[in-house]
């Protein structure tokens, strides 16, 4: 069973601007909430796109979707394919696009996927089993320096030397196979007095090898990109993430593209010719309702920004 709370459903569909017969990609289709929400607000002559890479969620949206009205289109595909989906289908641009960053809740509380430092599990975190890279992979056979990398850029882990030293230390007596293992030898590197407090102590390493598992921090990068592109004029962009390296990167990505000429204060007249591409709707993100967060933990950290196509 496939069971999925949407987070800020109400306020990241508000935010697309909803025209009745315009064309809508949700690049992150999971649970199907945001999706369901933009179909109703859909009348005949609309059309909604959905992206995922996990076919379990496909198959589930499916099933969520098949009584809607408007024209519908599901595909099986990293959204870092968007433009390519998009033209593949026709439309040569779009009116709004949504991307919910969260891993969905079946990922998290599947056993078998391995994205949970909470059960017991092969190591994977994969969000599409077909591909070849591992957490098994990552964690066993990357180098020393390249595993603390990733978990100090991606999950801002300030014992992350330590960690990818006692890594590799474990892995040379027997393979690193299960989340439980992993969690272990995070707990043993981390200093007692550290893991007492804050969050669960594997919390932000599973986050990090995660991130580098599925390229998620590149891959939103080319989908921010390609998203300006294939978006009409006052056509909308709205961003829910989770993290704060996502947020920094969506947040700046608006900003730079709002920028109009970046010729210095002393020249006569604009030579650059830079023109805003975007303007920014929420100077601030939209966070969830008391209420939400207090009927679904998940939502806490999540963030809204919405930019507009000029």
């Amino acid at each position: 069973m496939f069971i999925h709370e949407t987070v800020l459903k109400e306020e990241a569909v508000d935010g697309l601007n909803i025209k009745p017969d315009g064309v809508y990609v949700d690049c992150t289709l999971g649970g199907a909430g945001h999706s369901r929400l933009i179909a109703e607000r859909l009348d005949s002559s609309g059309t909604l796109i959905g992206l995922d890479q996990d076919q379990t969620a496909l198959d589930h949206a499916k099933q969520h979707l098949k009584d809607v009205g408007c024209n519908l289109h599901l595909v099986k595909t990293n959204f870092r394919r968007i433009r390519q989906v998009v033209e593949g289908l026709g439309f040569d641009k779009v009116d709004g696009i949504l991307f919910d960053l969260g891993v969905s809740s079946p990922q998290l509380d599947a056993g078998e996927r391995g994205f949970s430092y909470h059960q017991d599990a092969p190591l994977d975190m994969r969000m599409d089993v077909q591909q070849e890279l591992s957490a098994y992979h990552i964690v066993n056979h990357w180098p020393e320096d390249e595993i603390a990398r990733v978990l100090f850029e991606y999950g801002e882990e300030k014992f992350s030397r330590r960690i990818a030293q006692e890594i590799v230390s474990q892995r040379q007596r027997k393979p690193i196979a299960t989340t439980m293992q992993l969690v272990d030898i995070i707990k043993q590197a981390i200093p007692a007095p550290a893991r007492r407090t804050g969050p669960h102590p594997a919390r932000r390493s599973f986050q990090a090898i995660r991130i580098a598992v599925n390229d998620e921090l590149n891959v939103f990068r080319q989908a921010l990109e390609q998203s300006v592109e294939i978006l009409h004029s006052r056509g909308r962009i709205c961003v829910i993430t989770f993290h704060s390296l996502e947020d920094r990167i969506c947040k700046k990505f608006f900003q730079d593209k709002a920028k109009g000429c970046i010729c210095p204060p002393h020249f006569p007249v604009c030579t650059c010719d830079q023109r805003p591409l975007l303007r920014v709707v929420t100077k601030k993100p939209v966070l969830p309702a008391k209420e939400e967060i207090e009927r679904n933990k998940r939502a806490r950290s999540a963030k809204l920004r919405i930019a507009e196509k000029c």
